[in-house]
């Protein structure tokens, strides 16, 4: 029978207390008398007398093709055992089944553990205050929502090696912009710097010296700045070697399951606004840090200490607002106040919006776009100029961005309809300088009735909706107030007083 090391070692303790072979197997819980004289006769553990077996249990099914797999495996490593399982189906399809993959499977992963070098994971020393790690890593996928909209977003998100200590902000790209914010926020919760900041290869930080990549990758000047200022100096990992950030990547999923499992304790995935959102993940980390205190006090003992002011929050850039009335701002394309046509603006450019100054007036302020040739135009600046020249309409680039909401796009839709190009484009540019000049929900409002009305209409019935007279407010009717009364009853409670 087969039974344990731990069993014949029980039994031969027995044994040596005099038990017999019978009392020895029953306290083992052995069921045979004859497997304890076996293991008394031989002095071994069954694990000394076992030998690997040499031989095989059944046919090996792929021993006909198994030397072409070699080859194909030896010219590509990293060809997956179920595309050559398909392969094989293909060469044979009366011979290989559906059930003999995972046969192949081990096959294969036996052949790449006896041919196949692999690249080893080096353990890191880590040594108090020298290095922080930055990297960004997208919390969307946790569900978060602002004010029940859908909040796509990246967590830049730094950690000190040697203690996890760790600290993060809320952007919405991996830019240089929110390295800057993160790096600053961060720096400033210690209160102290390390020597290193050590990054990936990101676009927010370094840039390729050839269209390839074959020259390498050489820091940005701008990311060179932000560390001087600080007195830090860069770090970067090696191009194709993540392992080489291997605490922040670690840290990144460590936070995300606390960030989720306290979502779930919420009960809510919907937040206020961004603030409130930010204010929650700072929360978690605040937690988190708690059980970090003593290793990092030994980093901060080792730091130089933070002396230096913060650095502006935004970027600044000088711009000429073009004939369209629009500016172009890291390769994006933003309308401004036809006022400014000519004008050289200044803009902030901040990780969530754009400001636009001209001569220290704000002009105007919109959101910032992530990306490459999108447009953000608002139809209040560029109104009265297609109202003067309505026929640039229809095949304005920008149109899209006319329709304030869906329901301007049917009005439009539907006076195309009823009217000549022209004449539609004319009424449905009047009830946009409607809404540019009062209140959009108002006209929105006016247009939805319209709509299901059977009836035509056109701007001037819109006009009519909205300056509807108002409800007429209640008159109260004034009364006088005789102050003698008053002046009685003082005399009263004077003379009862007394």
């Amino acid at each position: 029978m087969t039974c344990t090391d731990a069993q014949v070692r029980l039994a031969m303790r027995e044994r040596t207390k005099g038990r017999t072979q019978e009392q020895s197997a029953v306290k083992a819980n052995i069921k045979s008398r004859k497997t304890v004289a076996k293991y008394e006769e031989l002095e071994q553990l069954p694990s000394e007398v076992q030998q690997p077996r040499a031989y095989r249990t059944r046919d090996d099914p792929f021993s006909d093709y198994w030397p072409k797999v070699e080859q194909m495996l030896a010219a590509a490593p990293e060809l997956e055992a179920k595309t050559l399982f398909e392969w094989l189906c293909e060469q044979q399809p009366d011979k290989y089944q559906e059930g003999q993959l995972r046969t192949l499977q081990r096959r294969i992963a036996e052949w790449r553990a006896i041919h196949l070098a692999q690249i080893a994971v080096l353990a890191q020393v880590h040594r108090p205050g020298e290095i922080l790690q930055t990297d960004g890593t997208w919390l969307t996928e946790l569900g978060a929502t602002i004010a029940g909209e859908s909040f796509k977003h990246v967590l830049i998100h730094s950690v000190l090696p040697y203690s996890n200590w760790e600290w993060g902000v809320v952007a919405q790209s991996e830019s240089l912009l929110a390295y800057q914010r993160a790096l600053q926020v961060t720096l400033f919760n210690l209160g102290a710097v390390p020597v290193y900041h050590q990054t990936d290869n990101s676009s927010a930080v370094t840039h390729s010296l050839s269209a390839s990549d074959e020259l390498g990758r050489e820091y940005n000047l701008a990311y060179l700045a932000l560390l001087k200022h600080y007195g830090m100096q860069p770090r970067t990992i090696h191009v194709g070697s993540p392992e080489e950030n291997g605490d922040i990547e670690a840290a990144n999923g460590a936070l995300k399951q606390a960030l989720r499992q306290h979502l779930l304790l919420r009960s809510s995935s919907d937040f206020a606004s961004v603030t409130d959102y930010e204010h929650f993940i700072a929360q978690v980390m605040t937690r988190r840090n708690e059980r970090r205190r003593e290793r990092l006090a030994e980093e901060l003992a080792v730091m130089k200490p933070l002396t230096v002011p913060p650095l502006e929050s935004y970027q600044e850039c000088r711009v000429r607002v073009g004939r369209g009335s629009m500016i172009r701002v890291q390769h994006n394309a933003y309308s401004v106040p036809t006022s400014l046509i000519g004008q050289m603006v200044i803009v902030h450019i901040h990780e969530w919006h754009l400001e636009v100054y001209f001569r220290r007036n704000l002009m105007a302020k919109m959101p910032r776009l992530v990306g490459q040739n999108q447009y953000q135009l608002n139809y209040r600046h560029l109104v009265d100029s297609l109202l003067r020249k309505p026929g640039g309409f229809r095949d304005y680039r920008y149109r899209e961005a006319l329709f304030p909401t869906v329901v301007f796009r049917q009005a439009w839709e539907i006076l195309n309809q009823w009217h000549s190009p022209r004449k539609a484009d004319l009424i449905y540019l009047r009830i946009v300088h409607w809404a540019a000049h009062t209140l959009e929900s108002d006209v929105e409002a006016a247009l939805k009735r319209l709509l299901e009305s059977p009836e035509t209409w056109d701007d001037t019935d819109v006009e009519r909706l909205i300056k509807s007279p108002s409800p007429a407010i209640p008159q109260l009717a004034t009364s006088s107030v005789n102050l003698a009364q008053y002046d009685a009853l003082l005399r009263e409670v004077n003379d009862d007083s007394a």
